[in-house]
């Protein structure tokens, strides 16, 4: 904020421009790197509609707009279907059957760790863990892992949807 004097000689606060953020791929390359290892190691063994379904919903939580753009994107190009998409942010009302329990399952466990301020309710981790083998439901924790990584490095970089 600047301050600047009006005729009156009060005060008032100015909104300043804003800065201009860095580059995390170019200042950081190598944990960006690591980031991109990790993101590719967390979706190994997982249903491809699955990952996309648990980013979107990840990205809607934390209101990253560069990341559900993409995976918008990305699961639109892997044939999802469009009410699926459009129900997401509402999937507990959404008609029966539209999410196995299994998507389910994840979507709750996404929403617990994206909002870990709340904590993982045993309910929510034993229903994920009811519908993933240990070593899938490990795969599933890094990719929400992950996921909440990316929305952070977007948000506060300001990355803009739909560009690079």
């Amino acid at each position: 904020m600047t301050i600047t004097e009006n005729t009156a000689t009060a005060t008032t606060i100015a909104p300043a421009a804003p800065a201009a953020r860095v580059n995390y791929a170019k200042s950081a390359p190598k944990a960006f790197r690591a980031l991109l290892a990790l993101d590719a190691a967390a979706r190994e063994g997982l249903d491809p509609a699955l990952v996309e379904l648990v980013q979107i919903r990840s990205s809607l939580l934390n209101n990253c707009a560069y990341c559900l753009d993409m995976h918008i994107k990305d699961a639109r190009k892997a044939g999802e279907r469009e009410e699926r998409l459009y129900l997401l942010s509402v999937w507990r009302e959404a008609p029966a059957g539209l999410y196995s329990a299994k998507e389910q399952a994840a979507l709750a466990l996404t929403e617990a760790v994206t909002r870990i301020g709340d904590g993982v309710p045993d309910e929510v981790y034993g229903r994920a863990a009811e519908q993933f083998e240990e070593a899938e439901l490990a795969q599933l924790l890094s990719l929400i892992f992950t996921i909440n990584t990316w929305n952070r490095i977007a948000v506060t970089t300001r990355k803009v949807p739909g560009i690079g």
